[in-house]
């Protein structure tokens, strides 16, 4: 089989586009080189192959359920997250005062991308856990840390994000759940969560769940929503270990093993899925049979702001995962189409001649060219938003991290709207290149397409986004963060015009950065004239305008980096690299001629159009 994530690939992009080389010479990385980088590379892939991918299938066809109260797993979940823990892998990006390799965020989303690739199912326990680390590791007192993230990045315990209802989805301020003061400082909280993933299982000493509620009293909406620590298992008494007791109330004295209390959250249910199946999503009743106990993170009423430092690394992390789909799919087709054979060319007369490969067919290479522009385009412009994180962390000068900061947060809503959608295209485009095989469980096509779509709508559906991204990231800093995404698409164009061969591209993406440019401007005057209801009808198609933008950007990166050796004399390398130049031909010349559409149904005067009464429906 060849590699889901094409490690030459991640090699260019890490080297050549994003010159991973400056980040190790910063003094927060400078612990870590390239050789150990390329080693982690080399050990994610090894522990992705072998724990990861065999059971792809089987958690798919094997989902959670439950059994005498608890949650089943298919015992490869265990087996491979122990792989993954044992490797140091959940304390990647951790420092390592807290036991954390303190790996640049570039290098550690280049390792984790194999295992999405492989096994999303069981990478989301990891993903879940890592995220809700950073969060601990921003917000929690020292207190906390030392008893509620060195387990989670040692592996012992796992974290999940409890925050969703019932009644309340990407609707946050509408919360119910209710956080009553207890004399020790800690609260007793009361409530429904639902669509927790990760939220029941046995592969931990404790699960970690980082819970939004209101305090009794607080402010309505967003302003009164805090966040809390509230594990499975109740802290203080005893550690957990192979023969631990578990008991139902009280802390008393174990006669074998160590004693664990239950922090009364009940499993209410389980969440059957299309895909990703192998990830247990939970409806949990909090307080059901006695009282809850957590402990708050951060200031009251600051819960929701807390939980955006999990939930934007939550979001990079689905469109990586979104990015890892479209990769394997494309590597699944275009083996198939290589291999078989169908049908002849349109200037074949005889029908005795021999067929030709699919790939020899003209639709099929415009299909592959798709999913090749979405897998490795993807893979670069998330490993940019990780090194903008890692500047944002760790770059030298004050107004440096202040940029990447801007950019990163401007950034992240366009990554995961229009990149899950586009990789979520080239997973279908997968499906039909091998056709009829394609629908069927003989191939794993069609499993990658059904875990790849619930990436455009967890961790905020892609709407969700594309209003963040209009109403807020486009004018925040008084359009500070714009602004620089703007100047780093003109400075590309500006170099790719001194190249003869990419003169032509540099021009139009310069078209195209102003064409975002005057959309934000006219649809802040719009929002200024009108309601805000129709300013904000469009946009989607603003989203779309960034993202066909943004991605275009990053092909032209590569074609800049590919440049120089696209008449190398080694034969593979010359490949490699003229494959860069023609895919980003594609791009400007089949995608990114989209936007001159786009800015016409944006900028349209009749902004009535969706002005649909219930009945008309």
């Amino acid at each position: 089989m060849p590699h889901l994530i094409d490690r030459r690939h991640l090699d260019f992009v890490l080297d050549d586009v994003l010159r991973v080389g400056d980040l190790l010479s910063l003094p927060a990385f400078e612990a870590h080189d390239r050789e150990g980088i390329a080693a982690i590379l080399d050990t994610a892939e090894a522990i992705a192959r072998e724990q990861f991918l065999p059971s792809h299938r089987l958690v798919d066809d094997n989902e959670p359920r439950i059994e005498n109260g608890r949650v089943v797993l298919p015992a490869e979940i265990a087996m491979a997250l122990a792989a993954f823990r044992e490797a140091g892998f959940l304390g990647m990006v951790a420092d390592q005062d807290v036991g954390g390799l303190g790996l640049p965020r570039t290098a550690a989303n280049a390792a984790f991308l194999q295992f999405q690739a492989a096994n999303v199912s069981i990478a989301n326990y990891a993903l879940l856990s890592m995220s809700a680390a950073e969060l601990l590791a921003h917000h929690a007192t020292a207190e906390q840390k030392a008893r509620w993230l060195a387990p989670i990045i040692d592996g012992r315990y796992f974290g999940t994000m409890a925050l969703s209802e019932p009644h309340a989805g990407s609707s946050l301020g509408d919360i119910t759940t209710r956080a009553t003061p207890r004399p020790d400082g800690t609260y007793s909280l009361r409530g429904t969560k639902m669509w927790i993933s990760g939220g029941e299982h046995d592969m931990a000493a404790n699960i970690v769940h980082l819970m939004l509620a209101r305090i009794d009293g607080a402010a309505p909406g967003v302003k009164g929503i805090s966040l809390f620590i509230v594990p499975r298992w109740r802290a203080g008494c005893g550690s957990a270990s192979e023969g631990a007791r578990e008991v139902r109330a009280g802390c008393g004295s174990a006669s074998e093993g160590a004693r664990r209390e239950w922090n009364c959250i009940a499993l209410a249910g389980l969440n059957h899925k299309l895909g990703q199946r192998g990830t247990v999503n939970t409806v949990l009743n909090v307080g059901e049979g006695g009282e809850t106990v957590g402990e708050i993170v951060g200031a009251p009423g600051q819960g929701l702001a807390c939980m955006f430092t999990m939930m934007n690394e939550a979001r990079i992390g689905v469109s990586m995962g979104a990015v890892a789909h479209a990769s394997a799919g494309y590597v699944h087709a275009l083996a198939y189409a290589r291999d078989r054979v169908q049908g002849r060319h349109p200037d074949s007369k005889d029908p005795t001649s021999p067929q030709v490969p699919l790939i020899e067919h003209a639709d099929v290479r415009r299909m592959l060219l798709q999913q090749k522009a979405a897998a490795e385009g993807g893979v670069a412009l998330g490993l940019y938003l990780a090194k903008l994180a890692d500047l944002k962390k760790a770059a030298a000068i004050a107004d440096q991290r202040a940029d990447a900061s801007l950019m990163l947060d401007f950034l992240t809503p366009i990554f995961k709207a229009w990149m899950s959608e586009e990789s979520l295209r080239a997973n279908w485009n997968a499906m039909q290149v091998l056709g009829g095989a394609g629908y069927t469980r003989d191939h794993p096509v069609e499993l990658h397409y059904r875990d790849n779509r619930l990436n455009p709508i967890h961790e905020g559906t892609n709407g969700i986004q594309a209003i963040d991204l209009l109403g807020r990231k486009a004018v925040m800093a008084e359009g500070r963060a714009l602004n620089l995404l703007i100047e780093r698409l003109r400075k590309t164009a500006l170099r790719a015009r001194r190249q003869p061969q990419l003169a032509g591209y540099g021009t139009e993406l310069e078209d195209a950065a102003a064409r975002c440019s005057y959309a934000v401007s006219a649809m802040t005057a719009r929002r200024e004239q009108a309601n805000a209801r129709a300013a904000l009808s469009e946009a989607h198609y603003v989203m779309e305008l960034f993202g066909l933008t943004t991605f275009a950007w990053i092909w032209l990166e590569m074609a800049l980096a590919s440049l120089p050796r696209a008449d190398h004399p080694d034969a593979a390398t010359q490949a490699f690299h003229r494959g860069k130049l023609q895919t980003c031909r594609y791009v400007f010349c089949h995608r990114l001629v989209e936007t001159r559409t786009l800015i016409e149904i944006i900028v349209r005067p009749d902004a009535a159009v969706y002005d649909m009464r219930d009945a008309w429906f």
